[in-house]
């Protein structure tokens, strides 16, 4: 698809997956009530992984959303242990996540994830944990049409859903993760009239393309009025901060009024951050609009040139996330006794201090502890046709992300009830 430019801004097209879904009858939620009492007062992120071979909580074989680079079972991966792990908190039980129940309690209402590819991987995982809870009311027969630029699959049951993919995010290829600076996805729930979106921008802040170059402009957002309007909203950014080299999507930083060739990356994660920060502050009314800020996902691997964006293809015996199918360790250390917790990155520093001044009801999904014992639940070299190299930063779908979407449901239930 052809680079399109909006209003001096880099855009590689729109990935749109739009979703009709009618339902019938026998998608009757239960009552959430005690499965709210539990959650409440409870810190959700300190915990352990106990074993379950109940899960995943659905299979990402039936589900007609997740992209190559998220399928590592189709991929080949060989083992699925990483699958059949629960996330249980010290302190609390987490509440069992019900489909059905967020379908009915945000009826016509706008969900919308806005990052980088970080925040797909969550956006797909929660729009297959809805598939598999609207999907329980019928049999579903399926036909695909390819084709170019657009290809299609229609769903047929006693209702119908229509599934429209752009074929850029068919294709979704490294090259395209590394120029994609914002690009918009939705699906839409109809009988439930819950729409789904995907707002793709690496930096939350803008890269324009000047006469110098490629700026990043750390107080600049020109299109965050088409985050308003949405009743929930999960924001997110961080990977592609530290990126060097030719995996860097910018020539030069710009704060304020002057202009550098580099910056250190802490330091304008910050300001970015802070700029945000101002936005959210000014524009999001809080008796209609719920904000998360998805907290640090963390990466595994051991070079520091695959950590900045370069490809390395692996080698035998390598270390990072190849070939691990267990969690590093069970427990997060502040539930393992170790003393509150491990050593807080410092970009995660920076997203709490940043969230901590702001004077808007902001959410921190922490998912930073729980999310570092899991080397085992990445891409790893199953990440789908074309792609080379090593994926320790995605998460395999089905997989964690499931865990971020559960723990946020469950922060959902807690607030409906203060």
């Amino acid at each position: 698809m052809a680079p399109s430019r909006h209003a001096g801004l880099i855009c590689h097209g729109w990935w749109v997956v739009a979703i009709t879904l009618a339902a019938g009858a026998g998608l009757q939620a239960p009552s959430s009530s005690s499965a709210a009492a539990a959650a409440a007062a409870c810190d959700l992120f300190q915990g352990r992984w106990v074993a379950d071979k109940s899960y995943p909580l659905y299979d990402a074989s039936t589900c007609p959303f997740v992209p190559d680079v998220f399928d590592c079972r189709r991929n080949g991966r060989p083992d699925d242990d990483y699958l059949k792990f629960r996330w249980s908190p010290a302190g609390c039980q987490l509440p069992r996540f019900d489909g059905a129940d967020l379908l009915r309690r945000w009826r016509g209402k706008t969900v919308m994830f806005v990052g980088d590819s970080l925040s797909m991987n969550q956006w797909v995982s929660l729009a297959c944990m809805l598939h598999a809870a609207a999907a329980a009311a019928a049999p579903v027969r399926a036909t695909m049409t390819t084709g170019e630029p657009v290809s299609s699959v229609r769903f047929e049951v006693e209702f119908n859903l229509e599934l429209v993919l752009a074929s850029s995010f068919i294709r979704w290829s490294r090259e395209l993760t590394r120029s994609a600076f914002w690009c918009l996805s939705s699906k839409t729930f109809q009988d439930y009239d819950l729409l789904l979106v995907l707002y793709h921008t690496t930096f939350l802040v803008d890269v324009v393309q000047e006469g110098i170059g490629r700026v990043l402009k750390l107080d600049s957002m020109r299109n965050a009025s088409v985050w308003l309007g949405a009743h929930l909203l999960v924001f997110n950014t961080w990977h592609w901060w530290t990126y060097r080299g030719a995996s860097q999507v910018w020539d030069y930083v710009q704060d304020g009024n002057r202009t550098y060739r580099d910056m250190d990356r802490l330091t304008a994660f910050s300001k970015a951050l802070s700029t945000w920060a101002r936005w959210v502050d000014a524009n999001i009314d809080a008796s209609k609009t719920r904000v998360f800020y998805q907290g640090i996902s963390p990466s595994h691997y051991m070079s520091k040139q695959q950590q900045e964006g370069e490809v390395v293809q692996p080698a035998a015996g390598a270390g990072s996330c190849l070939k691990q199918t267990r969690p590093l360790q069970e427990a997060t250390d502040a539930a393992a006794g170790g003393g509150g917790g491990a050593s807080l990155p410092p970009e995660q520093g920076v997203v709490r201090g940043v969230i901590g001044a702001m004077t808007a009801k902001v959410s921190l999904l922490d998912i930073t502890a729980l999310s570092q014992l899991r080397i085992d639940a990445h891409p790893s070299v199953y990440g789908g046709p074309g792609r080379d190299g090593m994926d320790c930063t995605h998460w395999c779908i089905a997989g964690l992300p499931d865990t971020w979407n559960h723990i946020m449901y469950a922060m959902l239930l807690q607030m409906q009830q203060t």
